[in-house]
């Protein structure tokens, strides 16, 4: 299968976690996948204000 053909989701699980896993890493307590790591910006237009949407760490 051509790994253009894949999605995102798909390399993590075929590609990226089997290395962590093969280096030692423990997936259960030292990996952390789609972490928010803000709440989002806030927008504010006169009197109307906003959230942008949460900045998120692969």
């Amino acid at each position: 299968m051509d790994k253009k053909q894949l999605s995102e989701r798909d390399i993590c699980t075929k590609y990226i976690t089997p290395a962590l896993e093969g280096a030692g890493w423990d997936i259960e307590t030292q990996v952390r996948e789609e972490f928010s790591i803000t709440n989002g910006r806030i927008i504010v237009r006169g009197k109307l204000h906003t959230r942008a949407k949460n900045k998120r760490a692969d």
